[in-house]
């Protein structure tokens, strides 16, 4: 009988830990003012969450800090992965993954141009769009798990968004007054 109970409660224990986070989700403006306030890093923090939702929720033994860091690698397959669960959810939207990618790429190399025309390199978060929608989607219509729409900004938001600006204040005094 003891050792019954223990199997239950290991049981118990093994499937709290395989759960879902709560997914916090927050609109598309914020997402683009904190991915140009951060000068992209905001882009790498949401790839992070996507693959450890993915990693959560097919209980895989994946390293969602590689892959965001390694990026290059593994953000088609993302976009896919994506689109394939908001398809599942009802989406009705569609994306090319491999185009996103290569506009991402390609928005990226700008920043090998001269002062200031490197700064076009931001333009690079409009490819994130139709996935970050598409993921948002797929979220707010599962089941499995606790959506919360962040309608303000979080402490650490705020942090991001205030040394951010500062950066970008010294940024643009440094390329404009020489």
């Amino acid at each position: 009988m003891e050792n019954l109970d223990e199997n239950i409660m290991n049981n118990a224990a093994a499937e709290r830990t395989l759960e879902i986070d709560d997914q916090y989700i927050i609109n598309i403006d914020k997402f683009i003012l904190l991915s140009i306030v951060s000068f992209g890093a905001y882009q790498v923090w949401w790839m992070y969450k996507a693959w450890r939702f993915f990693q959560q929720k097919e209980r895989s033994d994946i390293m969602p800090a590689v892959r965001a860091i390694l990026s290059l690698f593994f953000l088609i397959a993302l976009f896919e992965k994506i689109q394939h669960l908001a398809k599942e959810k009802g989406y009705g939207f569609s994306y090319s993954p491999v185009v996103l990618f290569i506009g991402l790429l390609l928005a990226n190399l700008l920043c090998y141009l001269p002062e200031p025309y490197w700064m076009l390199t931001m333009i690079s978060v409009v490819f994130f769009f139709s996935p970050f929608e598409a993921l948002n989607f797929a979220k707010r219509h599962s089941t499995d798990f606790v959506v919360i729409e962040q309608t303000k900004f979080s402490g650490r938001q705020i942090a991001l968004i205030v040394v951010g600006t500062i950066w970008w204040a010294l940024l643009l005094i440094s390329v404009f007054l020489g």
